[in-house]
């Protein structure tokens, strides 16, 4: 089956101060957001995925979570480290097939998770 579908076009969310909080996703992901922000990404995989509503992989009262695809996982993890954001790492969440996860939480408490897939599967 064709799609004609090309990609995510835009991920719209509520938000207690929209400035502040796109003004932190542009300061340490370098995601240009907010209703100006237009985020040129490199082309690669994205996985869309529909989770059991009992799912514990990420908290039970967010609906979803964002996952986003990176080159160097530890550079980017000790970099906003040193900003003073907790990255969360757990041995059981790499895998040689899947590749290597951290997790960081926006302002608002939205779970990020941060992937640097395997080399060659990108």
């Amino acid at each position: 089956m064709t799609s004609d579908v090309t990609g995510i076009g835009g991920l719209f969310f509520r938000s207690r101060d929209p400035e502040a909080r796109a003004a932190w996703y542009q300061e340490h992901l370098g995601i240009s957001a907010g209703h100006a922000g237009i985020w040129q990404q490199e082309a690669g995989m994205t996985v869309f995925a529909p989770f059991p509503a009992d799912s514990d992989y990420f908290a039970a009262d967010q609906q979803f979570m964002l996952n986003l695809r990176v080159s160097d996982i530890e550079q980017l993890a000790a970099r906003l480290e040193s900003e003073g954001i907790t990255v969360e790492r757990r041995d059981e969440w790499n895998t040689d097939e899947y590749g290597t996860f951290a997790r960081i939480h926006d302002p608002e408490g939205l779970a990020i998770e941060l992937w640097q897939p395997p080399a060659g599967s990108a």
